[in-house]
């Protein structure tokens, strides 16, 4: 059987004139950029099904529009209000990197409840970035290759510059509980 592809192509105009960073592309499994351009305006992808893979730095915005069930995920959530009391007086800087994919179910479910702890906690030293991946665990500008994960989601947690913690596809206890573990070590 032969496997029909089709190459989509986003313009640097489309990508210029809107606030969205990520590119966005039609995808089936194991949607790739292509190695040899790599710059994010060019993905090969299968037709089998046609969902929407953000891939690179990814707003709130945009996981608000393209995870599945996100609303949904997002209102029921009912983070323990204790810890979000501990998280609201972290004095010290901290960065978040998160590693999503938006195929990724385990995202679907654990990006959303994030987002409503981080929304509820609402300190300013705490700062998130969210980077997109394809199936194949990767995105044109490589940003996610800076950082060591196998599984999504994974919530990379930094201080001073240095990675202190990791939660790796579902929270040991909840990802608030879990968050303020990290933080408080």
């Amino acid at each position: 059987m032969q496997k029909i592809t089709k190459t989509v192509f986003v313009s640097s105009a489309l990508l210029l004139s809107s606030t969205l960073f990520a590119v966005p592309s039609f995808a089936g499994s194991g949607c790739a950029f292509d190695a040899e351009t790599n710059k994010g305006f060019i993905a090969t992808c299968s037709e089998e099904t046609e969902e929407v893979i953000i891939t690179g730095i990814v707003s709130q915005q945009q996981i608000e529009q393209q995870l599945p069930g996100y609303a949904e995920e997002y209102q029921q959530y009912q983070a323990d209000q204790a810890i979000i009391a501990k998280l609201k007086n972290i004095d010290k800087p901290t960065d978040i990197v998160v590693i999503i994919g938006t195929w990724c179910p385990d995202c679907h479910r654990e990006t959303p409840r994030f987002m409503r702890i981080l929304n509820e906690v609402n300190n300013p030293n705490i700062t998130v970035k969210y980077i997109g991946i394809d199936r194949s665990k990767k995105d044109p500008e490589g940003l996610a290759a800076e950082y060591e994960f196998t599984r999504i989601p994974t919530f990379i947690v930094h201080q001073d510059d240095k990675k202190i913690g990791t939660i790796v596809e579902s929270p040991t206890d909840s990802l608030e509980g879990d968050l303020y573990q990290i933080l408080a070590d």
